[in-house]
């Protein structure tokens, strides 16, 4: 469904169910129209494509403009009604809105694993893995991939075998508003997907016919819901951490290779943002992150 054709169904939704006053719900469809546009502007024309990254992205955009915190906390309450909404209306998998949140005291920034973090995932996975486990090699490529790349789990669970170019260590993905990028992988990840394809993908399959790299067990496609399952059921054993989902190590990547010296621009082409403004919040965590370890090293701080 268009997204723009969402706002006026739920707008529509509340002018009849008369909960509202006049001021309010015109109040409400500014802010939920400003959305649209923010969400067009990075070319996101569907409530399928609808996530918590850009809702966030909309959000900080507006802080980073200098809105004042009242006017913030009333757009994020506006969203949250519209996307519980969609959740309702399964016009999107799941309330995107849910975990989002006005900056200031509680800020509502992108949450990452830490580079030990991530090392000792991945260093489990590939114990898991040794044995020769179908599951355990296709989650251990699954993760590699998400931490190397940077993709979005829907470009995950869309990806055909086509896309990989294991000798040139790199991925064809595409990405929003059906564009293509191409991503270099690292040689963890690489080996991962090789170790997979050869050893993991026909048994899951089980002979079933398929263009795509990931499959479940019962050799159907993966779904964006089983990726989502698989990594939160690998992160939850983090002390600290909770529940997160392929989202975490997308904004984990986006953030290390930022502390890493990349530059904003290559991070934004990497992520398939079509705006700077979506990368910025990446900056944030960077620079809080660095403020940290600030103020817990440095005798005068």
């Amino acid at each position: 469904m268009k997204l723009t054709a969402a706002v006026a169904q739920y707008l529509d939704s509340l002018d009849r169910a008369r909960t509202l006053s006049e001021n309010s719900l015109r109040a409400y469809g500014k802010d939920l129209v400003a959305l649209a546009d923010f969400a067009l502007a990075n070319l996101v024309e569907d409530t399928a494509e609808l996530d918590t990254e850009l809702c966030r992205s909309w959000v900080w955009a507006m802080a980073e403009a200098g809105m004042a915190p009242s006017s913030l906390r009333r757009k994020v309450s506006s969203l949250k009604g519209f996307t519980a909404w969609l959740a309702h209306s399964a016009h999107t998998e799941g309330d995107v809105g849910m975990r989002v949140r006005a900056p200031g005291a509680n800020r509502s920034l992108p949450r990452v694993l830490t580079r030990r973090q991530m090392e000792t995932l991945l260093d489990s996975l590939i114990q898991q893995g040794a044995g020769g486990d179908p599951v355990a090699l296709r989650d251990t490529a699954i993760v590699e991939l998400l931490y190397a790349t940077a993709m979005r789990v829907s470009e995950l669970v869309g990806l055909k075998t086509q896309a990989l170019d294991l000798e040139a260590q790199s991925v064809t993905v595409m990405g929003k508003g059906s564009k293509e990028r191409v991503i270099p992988l690292g040689k963890p990840a690489r080996v991962a997907l090789e170790r997979y394809l050869e050893n993991a993908r026909e048994q899951l399959l089980a002979g079933a016919p398929s263009p795509l790299v990931f499959s479940s067990t019962k050799g159907t496609p993966l779904g964006v819901r089983s990726v989502y399952e698989v990594v939160a059921r690998l992160i939850i054993d983090f002390p600290g951490v909770g529940p997160l989902g392929p989202h975490t190590l997308r904004h984990t990547a986006a953030t290390h290779l930022l502390d890493g010296g990349a530059d904003l621009r290559s991070v934004q082409e990497l992520l398939g943002h079509a705006s700077l403004c979506t990368t910025q919040i990446y900056t944030h965590v960077s620079t809080e992150r660095l403020t940290n370890a600030y103020q817990q090293a440095h005798p005068r701080a």
